[in-house]
């Protein structure tokens, strides 16, 4: 048995060695030959679209107004829309940011996966503070949040970003009461009493009434943060800041701005 085994070993060897003498003998003799060049202009073709791989600096943050700011959102969702989005260099920029933060403005969305908001924007890390709750409303941490943003880093532009299809609306039009989603959804329901004059269907089947309460529901948070936030009141009549409102579309990608 023993000598079984050790002519099946030197069979196993020596095989292994005529192959390895087999890719040898096929590899080219110019050694770039054996890259593939596809992926070699791909990644020229990468690295010649990298934009940026810088952050904002205060210098530049002071620079901005929130008119700027909004056009500059506007033309990068654009962008994210038509697939032409800008490439960053996002270890860099992480790297660069680390010593501190100048943002362009507070978004307060939703938490739904599918609205990814530094993407949707086109914008790059140090570009935005992000608040997140189901159903996008504030309390008094998000205004605190919203403060921090504004008054103390120097962000120009708040933006209240509502969603197509949104999981939280449609819990509060059926009046959803489940643990804790029953007090979030009774933070959301004085859309639905602004949505009162809705002609149609007032059910979460019908997308057009899920729409208005969802869009009514961010005039309710704009109008919340200015009641209840003094300091962002103040900042937003001096023309320091803007607060928008805009509902995103899962579908089309693209931002549909609330008056």
């Amino acid at each position: 048995m023993k000598t079984n085994f050790l002519k099946a070993t030197a069979l196993f060897v020596l095989a292994v060695s005529m192959m390895s003498c087999k890719s040898e003998t096929e590899k080219p003799k110019d050694e770039s030959m054996a890259n593939d060049s596809t992926e070699v202009v791909d990644e020229e073709v990468y690295l010649s679209k990298v934009v940026s791989n810088s952050v904002l600096t205060k210098e530049e943050q002071d620079k901005l107004t929130p008119d700027t700011v909004l056009a500059d959102f506007k033309a990068g969702n654009e962008r994210f829309r038509t697939n032409n989005i800008t490439v960053r260099n996002h270890k860099e920029q992480t790297r660069k940011s680390a010593e501190g933060q100048f943002p362009k403005a507070f978004v307060l969305s939703c938490v739904d996966s599918r609205v990814p908001v530094e993407d949707v924007f086109d914008q790059g890390i140090g570009d935005v503070f992000v608040g997140r709750v189901a159903g996008n409303f504030v309390n008094e941490d998000m205004l605190g949040s919203m403060e921090f943003a504004c008054k103390v880093a120097g962000a120009k532009l708040i933006l209240v970003m509502a969603h197509q299809h949104c999981g939280a609306i449609k819990a509060t039009i059926d009046d959803v009461k489940l643990g804790n989603i029953t007090s979030l959804v009774n933070r959301i329901k004085p859309a639905i009493g602004l949505s009162a004059n809705f002609e149609g269907e007032k059910k979460s089947s019908n997308e057009a009434y899920v729409k208005a309460v969802a869009e009514n529901n961010v005039r309710n948070t704009m109008n919340t943060i200015r009641k209840n936030s003094p300091i962002l009141k103040e900042m937003e009549d001096k023309g320091e800041i803007k607060i928008v409102g805009v509902f995103y579309t899962l579908t089309k990608a693209e931002m549909i701005f609330i008056e």
